[in-house]
């Protein structure tokens, strides 16, 4: 059972999303950082936001945080990536990973641009090996949505190295108030991460800033 969330980089606006929306729905969350006093201000404006005596979230430097949980959620800029994730693989075996990241490189951010692994979670996985589930999901939502009460009426696309990983990201979908759909092996995370860039592509042009994706015609119970 997942109990114990860590937000690895989750300092930023998207981990902070997260974070918020796991510790309402009564999950143990860590925010992880390079600097244990960072994280421990952002946990500390997180417990003022949810208001939730039962719910405490803390802060941990970023190896203290993967050690901890149950599953780790990596938020960080892309130009990160492959560094912290080298410096974690020990902490993270035996887990599942959950990758947020998005390869954009400014300024040219609209662009697609893809890294030789084919994507930042095809990378992700080259360098955390066998030993780690990694599933990409959430590049497509805004943290505006994230940190807020209302329902978001945008779908997550969940992409992973196993059905099993997959299936227990999907309930962490659900349990942050979104609809979230199997999208299938990790390979596929190039269509999710290259619709980030699209995204934010489409806000530019109209002036908005939570643009989103939304599965249909299918029926669902």
């Amino acid at each position: 059972m997942i109990n114990r969330i860590a937000i690895l980089g989750g300092t930023g606006k998207e981990g902070k999303g997260l974070a918020y929306r796991w510790a309402k729905a009564g999950y143990e969350i860590v925010i992880g950082s390079r600097q244990v006093e960072k994280a421990q201000i952002v946990a500390d404006e997180l417990n003022q936001l949810v208001g939730n005596a039962k719910v405490a979230i803390t802060g941990l430097e970023n190896h203290q945080a993967a050690d901890w949980c149950d599953i780790a959620v990596l938020t960080i800029p892309f130009s990160g990536h492959k560094a912290l994730l080298e410096s974690l693989k020990e902490c993270l075996k035996e887990k599942i990973l959950i990758d947020v990241t998005v390869p954009l490189v400014p300024p040219k951010v609209t662009r697609v641009q893809m890294p030789p692994a084919g994507s930042a979670a095809q990378e992700a996985k080259l360098i955390l090996g066998e030993n780690v589930q990694v599933v990409s999901a959430f590049q497509n939502i805004s943290y505006e949505k994230l940190l807020t009460d209302q329902d978001i009426d945008c779908d997550v696309l969940v992409c992973g190295s196993s059905k099993e990983a997959r299936s227990i990201v999907l309930e962490l979908v659900e349990r942050a108030g979104m609809t979230g759909w199997d999208a299938g092996p990790i390979e596929n995370s190039v269509v999710a991460e290259g619709l980030t860039s699209i995204l934010i592509g489409i806000n530019k042009e109209f002036g908005e800033h939570t643009a989103g994706i939304k599965i249909t015609g299918i029926k669902r119970a």
